[in-house]
C-alpha cells in the first residue's frame, strides 16, 4: 500500500529506517499510520529523514512550531 505524500510503500519506509538504525516494520508503521502505536524519539527523528520532511511537520502538519 502507497502512503504519505511521497509514494512511498510501508515496506519502502520500513527499509530507509532500518537503514537509520531503527526497528520498524511494515506492520508497526500501518499501526503509527492508523494511531493505534505511538512513537518513541528516536523514531520520530528517523522518520523525519527517511521522509525528508521537518519533525513539526510530523507533529504539526506544518513546518512551523505553532500550532
Amino acid at each position: 500500500r502507497k502512503s504519505n505524500r511521497r509514494k512511498m510503500t510501508q515496506t519502502e519506509l520500513a527499509a530507509k529506517l532500518q537503514i537509520l538504525g531503527v526497528e520498524c516494520d511494515r506492520l508497526a508503521i500501518c499501526r503509527i499510520e492508523t494511531g493505534l502505536r505511538s512513537v518513541s524519539d528516536i523514531e520520530l527523528v528517523a522518520l523525519s529523514k527517511a521522509l525528508g520532511v521537518s519533525i513539526n511537520w510530523l507533529l504539526f502538519g506544518r513546518d512551523d512550531a505553532q500550532q
